[in-house]
């Protein structure tokens, strides 16, 4: 009920000032009585997965907290784990605005943001200072100005500053809001750029002590051949993840409705279906060989459940989060 009467204030604002004063808020809650607002006790479910033990299956999908600022909150909220992210080396003001939309008859967002962010500097110190119970997963990218050819090198600066302070970190490779970013996902380009994160992964264990799992995040728009060759590199680089999937570029579902035609990734209800046959396309073709992180349109126990009898370990939310609000992952997580 305090959500609704929220949500309603917060969509008479623009998409963009809407969420940056969620964030705002957030923060200022933190560690007061007014958290008592999004807190929750949620039962326990826990699940293995990637070797780490999830409090429950729901997580936070990146983009929602870029600068890990709310992980406090977020994990107040009964999380099992919270993605923060994209980051990337070298603080970037991302695409112009606006770049945020919803489309409200559809439970749809559409975002062009284009890796906005502070750096994974500033990232790393705003870890430094949160405490928190659930796992945290850290969402790595490039810089749009770094070349697509030095792209692999973002990326292994990036997990160079965040390893040891991640319990996973996921490679975004799939945002439609980079230019040529889905490139690496394909052929030669993924091979290398698995085979330089996973000889990284190898050192820093050294270093640190600990095995921080990588996955891999993948867009919906994919041809089923794409994914299997996917799949086959995903399994020959020994990578301990995937996770299905980012925006769409597909607007079938939303032909005509107000902001359908904004340039950028499309997420929420529209893109159920696509995420979940991605993960039933995933789970044939690895064959339990690594985990799949379902995420995609979830905005309720039964899509969920959805993602996870197509063979998903987890599930995350996003859009699903923004038009139900915490209780979404009450809902999901007390059914169970």
């Amino acid at each position: 009920m305090l959500y609704r009467i929220a949500r309603t204030g917060f969509f008479q604002l623009d998409a963009e000032k809407a969420h940056d004063l969620a964030i705002q808020n957030f923060k200022r809650f933190t560690g007061t009585p007014l958290d008592i607002f999004y807190r929750q006790q949620l039962p326990n479910r826990p699940v293995e997965c990637m070797g780490l033990t999830f409090r429950n299956p729901v997580g936070l999908a990146a983009g929602l907290d870029k600068n890990g600022e709310c992980i406090e909150a977020f994990d107040a909220m009964g999380f099992g784990y919270v993605e923060v992210g994209t980051v990337t080396p070298r603080p970037q003001p991302g695409n112009d605005k606006p770049r945020l939309f919803r489309l409200i008859e559809a439970e749809g967002i559409i975002n062009r943001m284009g890796f906005n962010n502070l750096g994974v500097d500033n990232l790393v110190d705003n870890i430094k200072k949160s405490k928190f119970n659930c796992l945290l997963g850290i969402n790595i990218g490039k810089n749009k100005d770094t070349p697509i050819e030095q792209g692999v090198e973002d990326y292994l600066i990036c997990m160079d500053k965040v390893y040891q302070y991640a319990d996973y970190i996921a490679v975004n490779i799939s945002s439609p809001n980079t230019p040529d970013l889905r490139s690496l996902q394909y052929g030669e380009a993924l091979d290398e750029l698995l085979s330089a994160l996973k000889s990284k992964q190898k050192k820093l264990e050294d270093i640190h002590g600990k095995y921080v799992p990588i996955a891999l995040k993948i867009a919906p728009d994919l041809s089923d051949k794409e994914i299997s060759q996917i799949c086959q590199s995903l399994v020959k680089h020994e990578i301990d993840g995937v996770i299905a999937t980012n925006t769409t570029l597909d607007r079938s579902l939303v032909e005509g409705m107000k902001n359908a035609n904004e340039t950028g990734g499309l997420s929420g209800r529209p893109l159920t279906l696509r995420s979940t046959e991605v993960v039933r396309l995933l789970h044939k073709e690895l064959d339990g060989k690594l985990p799949i992180v379902g995420v995609g349109g979830i905005d309720s126990y039964v899509s969920a459940k959805e993602k996870l009898m197509a063979g998903a370990s987890l599930v995350q939310v996003y859009s699903g989060f923004i038009f139900k609000g915490p209780s979404l992952v009450k809902d999901i997580v007390k059914n169970l």
